[in-house]
This record gives structure tokens, C-alpha cells and sequence, in this order.
């Protein structure tokens, strides 16, 4: 369950979670409105300090001039956050693939949420996981994205979803695999990392620790939307073809989300959370929960998340090649988009990326039509979807 903390900031910024949820049900027959998560129960709207530890890691790069445009509407006011070494950052992604036209500016403003939140609590509390969390619990709650409420389905109908969250200091990392009935896959990720000896969980072991630590159950009427399950249709239909990414060719699919940010001290940390593939095979593990493929940190480089072609993602280990390629002095952008390239032209399968090193750098790149992304920084949102495309946004 979310953190009341993260409760009381959406509260701050004048955002409730129905502004949040944009209406697009696919043109599939109509269904029920989906209910709200009766196991999830209601939280006090009181501010809780998150009791957590954390760990430090350098000014963007060149990624396409941003192109100015109007003030974003509703926008908090956000005020900048404590300045040190490093002028704290925040990025995120809401998935790279063949995102249609009608779901553009819902993934726009679905990223641009998450970092706006994701920075308010980074400014907050001064701890990278904490902005973390919270800016992927955000995409997690939102149907538009493939992770969480929204996640795809199995074969079977199924929800298996994953999450990984790393950070840099200590290179500790939590992952998980074939969650179901969970709210917040990545929540669950950073109780593995910070409440048992271990860094991965699947399965069985994972179904004891959720009820060992009393984590609430959603279930499938809540976690389940029409358009997963007019995803999964489409894709019987087809005979299975095109079941190869997040996001994919077939209507309904959505993407994996992702985050990495920066404090003002230079440390690191990334979060990635998804459901996978429509029409895998039950029991299938992707790419996002493994260390080195989905994500990665490290506070004497930088934070990967990445996104896309799962298969193709594990075989290249994308997010290590990155930040082995900034270890040699390259810096995030160039390291990114030589990686993302090169596993492009390498295997022939579309991804994304985006990366933030130890100095602040940004690092954003992806060969798919389109992946929405966001950042914020210095009192600026940042955000784009298209290729080449960099909006700023003064706060």
C-alpha cells in the first residue's frame, strides 16, 4: 500500500487520484466500470515521516534544446530542492514501443505527474529511493501504464508483474518476480531489499513474505482492466503475432514504467516495474527485475532504468553496458543512446533508456517509435515523447 506520506503529497499538489486516471477504454465491447480495491483500505491523510536509510553519485548532457511552451497548468508550487555538490534531479519513463496517437498525451501527462511528485518528495525527505517509490506508485495506479493496476496479462488472463529498485551507495537492490494481487510491485521490491538477506524473490517465497509482512491484497476486479483483457483478445485473435514488447502494435498495450534521480550529495538510485508481455507464458520472467538488464546504480556512475524488448534487453544486459560506458568517461546522453543503438543494431529489437549519473547528467534514448519521459530540475519540468522532441515547463 502507498505510503500515507505519498497520500498527503498528492493532497499537497492538488492532485486527487481520479485526476489522475484518463478515460480511454478501447473499442472493445463495453464492460462495468471498475471498482475501487476493496482490500486496499483507507489511510489517515496525515503526513509520516518515512524512516529510511540511504545512500551518494555528476550536469546534463546534450539531448535535443528544449522547445519552451506554456506554463503547466495546475502546476504546485514546488519549491527548489536543498542545494549541494549536485543540483538534485528526478527522471522518469512511462515505457518505450509503438505508442498510438490517442495515448500520447495520457502518457504525457501521466510521467509528468510522476516526476512532479517524485521531486516534491526528493525535496522533501533528501533520500533518492523515498522519490523513487513514490514517482513509480504514481504510473502503478494508473491504467495507462504496464505496471500495477494496468498490467498485462498471461495466456491465461493473469497478472504476473515485476519490480526492481537499486541503490547506489551500498549497490543494494531489491527485485521481485510473478507478483499477483499487489498494489505497488515496487513497494514490495524495497521491502525485499531492506527487510530480508536477500535481493530477489519469485513465487512461493515471495506469496510467504507479502503475508508475512502484511502487505494488503488488491484483487482481479480492481488490478484487471478491460483494456488488458482486450490486449490479450486481440492477441488470441492474431494468432499470437507481434507478442513482443511492452507497449507492442496491438491495441490496449501499455508500457513498463521506470525511475532513477540524483541528491544534492550525488547519490543514486532507479526503480522499474512492469507486467510484462501480453500473452507470455505463465510463469515467464522479464527483463525489468534482473540487475544489470532493467536497472542498475551505482553512486560512482550513475542510475539506469531501462524499457522494451525484454528478451533482447536480458541478452544485451542493457543498463550495465551503459554505465560501463560512462565509467570510461563518456557521459549519460552519449553512453545511453550508444547502448540503446547498439542493441538495436545488434539484435535487431527496439528499447529505451534513461539514465542520470553521479554530477545530475541526463541520459535519455530510445529506437522504438516513442517513449514519454519526464524530468524535473532546478525549478523546470522537462518532458517528450516523440523522437527529438524536449518541452520545458517552468514550475
Amino acid at each position: 500500500m502507498v505510503h500515507p506520506y505519498y497520500i498527503f503529497l498528492l493532497l499537497v499538489l492538488g492532485v486527487s487520484q481520479a485526476s489522475l486516471d484518463v478515460d480511454e477504454s478501447p473499442p472493445s465491447p463495453s464492460k462495468e466500470p471498475l471498482t475501487s480495491p476493496s482490500p486496499v483500505s483507507e489511510l489517515p491523510l496525515v503526513p509520516v515521516p518515512i524512516p529510511v536509510s540511504e545512500s551518494p553519485v555528476s550536469e546534463p548532457s546534450s539531448i535535443p534544446e528544449p522547445t519552451s511552451s506554456s506554463a503547466l497548468r495546475g502546476a504546485p508550487k514546488i519549491r527548489l530542492c536543498k542545494m549541494g555538490r549536485v543540483s538534485p534531479v528526478i527522471l522518469v519513463h512511462g515505457g518505450a514501443g509503438d505508442i498510438p496517437d490517442s495515448a500520447v498525451q495520457e502518457k504525457i501527462d501521466g510521467v509528468k505527474q510522476s516526476a512532479l511528485v517524485g521531486y516534491k518528495v526528493l525535496c522533501e525527505t533528501g533520500l533518492v529511493l523515498n522519490a523513487i517509490e513514490a514517482s513509480i506508485n504514481i504510473m502503478e495506479d494508473l491504467e495507462g501504464f504496464n505496471a500495477g493496476r494496468g498490467s498485462v496479462l498471461t495466456l491465461t488472463g493473469e497478472v504476473e508483474m515485476e519490480a526492481l529498485i537499486t541503490e547506489g551507495k551500498d549497490l543494494k537492490a531489491g527485485a521481485i518476480t510473478l507478483a499477483k494481487n499487489i498494489r505497488y510491485p515496487i513497494s514490495v521490491a524495497r521491502k525485499v531489499m531492506e527487510k530480508t538477506p536477500h535481493t530477489f524473490l519469485g513465487g512461493a517465497g515471495l506469496e510467504d513474505f507479502i503475508k508475512k509482512e502484511n502487505i494488503p491484497r488488491v484483487g482481479d476486479d480492481w488490478l484487471i482492466t478491460d483494456r488488458a483483457k482486450y490486449a490479450l483478445e486481440k492477441f488470441i485473435e492474431q494468432g499470437g503475432r507481434d507478442a513482443v514488447t511492452e507497449i507492442g502494435k496491438r491495441p490496449g498495450d501499455v508500457g513498463t514504467v521506470g525511475s532513477v534521480a540524483v541528491d544534492s550529495s550525488g547519490h543514486v538510485g532507479s526503480g522499474t516495474s512492469t507486467g510484462g508481455i501480453c500473452g507470455k507464458y505463465k510463469g515467464r520472467i522479464g527483463d525489468t527485475p534482473q540487475l544489470g538488464s532493467g536497472g542498475y546504480s551505482d553512486d560512482k556512475v550513475g542510475a539506469v532504468s531501462t524499457t522494451g524488448y525484454g528478451e533482447a534487453i536480458m541478452r544485451y544486459n542493457l543498463a550495465h553496458r551503459i554505465l560501463s560506458k560512462m565509467d570510461t568517461g563518456i557521459n549519460a546522453q552519449e553512453a545511453t543512446k550508444w547502448a540503446v543503438e547498439g542493441m538495436t543494431e545488434r539484435i535487431k529489437k527496439t528499447a529505451g533508456a534513461i539514465t542520470v549519473s553521479n554530477s545530475g547528467e541526463i541520459g535519455i534514448s530510445f529506437t522504438s517509435k516513442r517513449m514519454s519521459w519526464a524530468y524535473v530540475k532546478d525549478g523546470e519540468i522537462h518532458f517528450g515523447i516523440e523522437q527529438g522532441q524536449h518541452e520545458v515547463e517552468k514550475l
